[in-house]
C-alpha cells in the first residue's frame, strides 16, 4: 500500500460514514487498526467533521466534513496528474 497523507485517511473516514458507519466499517474501508482509529475519531468529533448518534452507535459525516470532502476532491483534481486522473475516471465506468 502506498503511502497515505493524515489528509487522505481523513477523507476515507468521511468517505465511511456518509450514511452513518460504526467503528468497524470505518476501520475496515480506511484501513486502520483500533488504536488508529480511535485517534482519528476524536479528532474528526473535536473538529466537527462527523457526529456521534449514541442510540444507533454510528458515526455520520456533517455539512462541515462534507464540505472538506468536496474541498479535497477539488485539490485532488488539480494535484493529480492528468494520466493518472483518466484511469480513476476508467475505474470509475
Amino acid at each position: 500500500m502506498k503511502y497515505r497523507s493524515r489528509t487522505d485517511i481523513v477523507a476515507l473516514i468521511l468517505e465511511a460514514t456518509k450514511e452513518g458507519a460504526a467503528k468497524t466499517k470505518i476501520m475496515y474501508k480506511a484501513f486502520l487498526s483500533y488504536s488508529q482509529l480511535k485517534e482519528y475519531l476524536s479528532i474528526l468529533l473535536e473538529r466537527e467533521l462527523i457526529e456521534y448518534f449514541e442510540k444507533e452507535q454510528i458515526f455520520r459525516i456533517t455539512d462541515k466534513g462534507r464540505r472538506f470532502l468536496h474541498l479535497y476532491s477539488k485539490v485532488m483534481e488539480l494535484i493529480t496528474p492528468e494520466q493518472d486522473h483518466e484511469h480513476q475516471e476508467e475505474r470509475q465506468v
